[in-house]
């Protein structure tokens, strides 16, 4: 739970419900405010994947646009928004117009006659990635049991995820319908997909699913074997393994990101 959820309990209330939901939010905080304005700083807002005000206020409709876009933008991006809204006048006396971002900070036109300035803060929830571990092997239930640990959502069959919520898919069979397990994880168009066996089995299964009329190039983004090489021997080991991989995945997508 963040410091904003604690503050009130209809936001911790709310927040956690949309979290077990596995669905997607963002929470606005009033950080600043310069002149007359309808809320103060401290006022918070749970607001929902459109930037409708679910819980809470954020003062009147000055403000509504500009906090609309920003949190599409935060949970399209998976980061945090700091947004400006200001009278044209003192955005021109800054050297900024609406629509600019300056060090971290975006600039909107307050239109209404109050003509105060408000900084509202966007953090964005974003539910847990989900996981497919696909198979009954020991491998396949070692990553099972490791994975929440590392925030991952896990389910044993391709699932429809929710609205901003990435999908690997590990393909754990270990002899048991493998070849209808990489269709059926084909099909799903995961972000990413691996499977937990060696080359030279991996070769003779993209040969098969090259016949069936599947994508080379997707077959070829399919990760065998699945983990990162350390040496693993045990299935934890192994599972350990291709948690570590997908955690270098997940962090390496953040800092291409902010880079």
């Amino acid at each position: 739970m963040t410091p904003a959820e604690i503050l009130a309990d209809d936001l911790a209330q709310a927040a956690q419900q949309m979290r077990a939901r596995d669905e997607a939010f963002a929470f606005a905080t009033i950080v600043r405010t310069v002149g007359s304005t309808g809320a103060k700083p401290g006022a918070k807002a749970l607001l929902g994947v459109d930037g409708t005000i679910l819980h809470g206020w954020l003062g009147g409709g000055c403000t509504r646009g500009a906090v609309k876009r920003a949190v599409v933008q935060a949970l399209r991006d998976g980061r945090p928004q700091l947004v400006s809204v200001a009278p044209e006048e003192l955005l021109a006396a800054k050297g900024v117009a609406a629509g600019d971002s300056v060090d971290g900070m975006q600039f909107a036109k307050n239109g209404c006659p109050s003509r105060g300035t408000v900084d509202i803060f966007i953090e964005p929830c974003l539910p847990p990635p989900l996981l497919v571990v696909m198979g009954a092997s020991p491998v396949a239930k070692a990553i099972a049991m490791l994975a929440p640990q590392f925030h991952w959502s896990v389910a044993a069959t391709p699932i429809q995820g929710k609205p901003h919520q990435s999908c690997v898919i590990v393909v754990a069979t270990q002899g048991q319908g493998d070849l209808d397990a990489l269709k059926t994880a084909l099909g799903v168009q995961p972000s990413s997909l691996a499977f937990v066996g060696s080359r030279k089995k991996f070769a003779a299964l993209a040969e098969k699913l090259v016949n069936a009329g599947f994508d080379r190039s997707a077959i070829t983004a399919i990760r065998a074997p699945a983990g990162l090489d350390i040496g693993a021997v045990t299935p934890e080991e192994i599972a350990l393994s291709i948690l570590a991989q997908l955690v270098q995945d997940r962090r390496a997508a953040v800092k291409h990101a902010d880079a």
